[in-house]
């Protein structure tokens, strides 16, 4: 095996892993070996490359109601199970502040994406604003839901927004994250189902026990370099549109436009926009505004 290797894992395969992948037709499904990492990657379409970034706990299904609208209109797109989701498989359980980086930096190579346009919610959101700060050449537009721009201005109103850090920071395996998705910030509980659906890799040990390396080694110490305002004397320079639910309570209209007043003085493009009915879980709540934003956007020529 070389050492970066892709390869199709057949429906026969996937049938045998455990838990099985839930219900996703029209997408294939890869395995990129690296040194010590399997990621498993779900794509659908062909064309140019469109890389989703999901949140936390989620993993590539997030996206599976918003992706095939996206390849309908012509593009290939690429949705990994980020290093600690999913059905991806590492060797060693460490995760450091820019470890999913370099995991996706090799998907690319792998994959052969020279540049693409990546679409992150939540969580997803911190690797996708680490890549286009690191290597903008690799990313040809950026649309992230639910996580405000990493050279947003500090309020004490963001403070109630970051009150579920220390039970995730301490999060003690075996317990449940249903959580995530019943909470305050959300604009309705999700169907046992999809909820379902979200939490089964949480019955992998090595899922399971991530939750306090992802915070610890990854969250945290990119948190205190937000709050060091390291991000606010670097400069922006990937088109990137930042969108919010509008029922997302953490991240209320007005307190999003004082903390990112003024963008053009960190970012070359910088947009807002919000999304009616949908609370923090965007993806789930409005999946066809999101794929429209996220189409608009891509498409669009400054």
């Amino acid at each position: 095996m070389r050492a970066r290797e892709s390869r199709l894992v057949s429906t026969a395969e996937t049938a045998a892993w455990v838990p099985p992948l839930p219900d996703a037709p029209g997408f294939d499904h890869l395995v990129v070996e690296t040194p010590g990492l399997r990621t498993h990657v779900a794509t659908i379409g062909a064309g140019e490359p469109v890389v989703m970034l999901h949140g936390f706990p989620q993993h590539w299904w997030q996206w599976h109601r918003v992706a095939p609208r996206i390849a309908e209109q012509g593009y290939r797109v690429i949705c990994p199970d980020l290093r600690g989701s999913g059905w991806t498989e590492a060797d060693e359980p460490g995760i450091e502040r820019e470890t999913r980086l370099h995991d996706l930096l090799a998907v690319f190579e792998a994959l052969g994406v020279e540049r693409a346009h990546v679409v992150s919610h939540d969580m997803g959101a911190v690797t996708a604003a680490q890549l286009a700060y690191a290597h903008p050449r690799r990313v040809g537009r950026a649309v992230q839901f639910s996580m405000p721009p990493v050279f947003m201005s500090f309020s004490p109103r963001l403070v109630p927004a970051f009150r579920h850090l220390p039970s995730l920071v301490w999060h003690r395996p075996g317990s449940s994250l249903r959580r995530v998705f019943t909470g305050p910030y959300n604009a309705e509980v999700l169907p046992d189902a999809t909820i379902a659906a979200h939490l089964a890799p949480m019955r992998r040990p090595e899922v399971d026990q991530a939750v306090r390396r992802l915070y610890r080694g990854m969250v945290l110490p990119e948190s205190m370099r937000l709050s060091r305002g390291v991000y606010r004397r670097m400069r922006l320079t990937v088109p990137t549109l930042v969108a919010f639910g509008r029922l997302d309570t953490r991240f209320e209209e007005s307190l999003i436009r004082r903390v990112c007043s003024h963008p053009e003085r960190f970012a070359d493009r910088m947009e807002l926009a919000f999304v009616d009915g949908a609370g923090k879980l965007v993806p789930d709540d409005a999946p066809d505004t999101v794929a429209e934003l996220a189409l608009d956007w891509i498409r669009r020529a400054d």
